[in-house]
């Protein structure tokens, strides 16, 4: 009976968790769009320094902030710093760019662009079932976003030239 109570606790942290973490970025996101003409890049490293504190402040009660920064591959810790860095600002310059709901959704088509990427990049193999799941996952966004889509409306990117 307990390991059942533990799963089922468990389950609810995480979808609690899951919540939580939804409403912080929509909350930053927002934040983001609401900056106005802040440049991304200023927008990146305030993010980024502001967020550096809590992360010292957990690895310092966890008691592994002396290991925290040490690895056998400097480059590749370098490489991914940079990628991500890159990523982060992208995307807030696709904030500062895109109205909110749009921004929003297209940042919920991550997770099936990196199915798709891991096959392609990484050799992963991905079934057939989980192919299904990031054809209907992308149609969905496609449905969310074709509103916007002028480029496939010929009447509407004729007028904007």
């Amino acid at each position: 009976m307990t390991v059942d109570h533990a799963v089922g606790h468990d389950t609810l942290r995480g979808i609690a968790l899951k919540i939580v973490s939804v409403a912080v970025f929509v909350g930053m996101q927002t934040c983001i769009k609401a900056a106005g003409d802040v440049p991304a890049g200023q927008i990146v490293f305030f993010r980024s320094f502001f967020a550096i504190f809590p992360i010292i402040a957990f690895l310092a009660f966890k008691g592994e902030l002396a290991t925290a920064f040490t690895t056998k591959r400097p480059f590749n810790h370098i490489a991914r710093g940079l990628v991500g860095v890159g990523a982060m600002g992208l995307g807030f310059f696709a904030l500062t760019r895109l109205p909110l709901p749009e921004a929003i959704t297209l940042n919920y088509a991550q997770p099936l662009l990196v199915v798709v990427f891991s096959s392609v990049f990484l050799g992963e193999t991905i079934r057939v079932y989980r192919w299904s799941a990031v054809a209907v996952g992308l149609v969905g966004v496609l449905i969310i976003s074709w509103p916007e889509l002028t480029l496939l409306n010929s009447d509407e990117a004729l007028d904007d030239q």
